[in-house]
């Protein structure tokens, strides 16, 4: 599948989500039908996980098209090429996260989203944990960085949590 096909199928489905959501139809259960679900299965994405951004969309309006896009690219990129395609299989307990207010260098929720980014790569999100939350936004925007990047700079310092931290307190001009 080219990267216009997918993206331009991933655009109906998410269409049909908002359109469900403007329903009524307010969980990824609702919202998606089983077609949708494999095609999300498909590029490493689960109802859950869109269900997620269009729901945080439409009652926030904190995210757009472009920036759930980017995220999924991201994700479908990792899923694809470095786990071929093939989910682990996993999921991590909300209790394996730290803790809301553990801090790093001085900055509280890094360690968490690090965390949290990583566990987006790999697949392996509970229900109820979004990459992108209500607390991941307004510490991103501190910070100077967004979604899509933070989630690529997580994918590229691979387990070196310092190039993370020193790249999050470079864009904050904390260094």
């Amino acid at each position: 599948m080219s990267t216009n096909d997918w993206q331009k199928q991933f655009r109906e489905v998410y269409d049909r989500g908002v359109a469900a959501w403007h329903q009524g139809r307010r969980s990824p259960e609702r919202m998606f039908d089983g077609a949708d679900v494999a095609f999300l299965s498909s590029i490493g994405c689960t109802a859950q996980e869109l269900f997620d951004f269009v729901d945080d969309e439409l009652r926030y309006g904190d995210f757009d098209f472009a920036t759930t896009l980017a995220v999924t690219a991201i994700r479908r990129d990792y899923f694809l090429n470095v786990m071929g395609g093939t989910p682990t299989g996993k999921t991590i307990t909300m209790a394996s996260l730290p803790a809301k207010t553990a801090e790093v260098d001085g900055i509280a929720w890094l360690p968490r989203l690090i965390v949290k980014a990583r566990v987006k790569l790999c697949g392996e999100m509970p229900a109820d944990l979004m990459y992108g939350c209500a607390g991941d936004r307004p510490f991103l925007r501190e910070m100077k960085m967004d979604l899509p990047g933070f989630l690529k700079l997580t994918w590229k310092s691979g387990d070196d949590d310092r190039r993370i931290i020193d790249a999050v307190k470079k864009s904050a001009g904390l260094k």
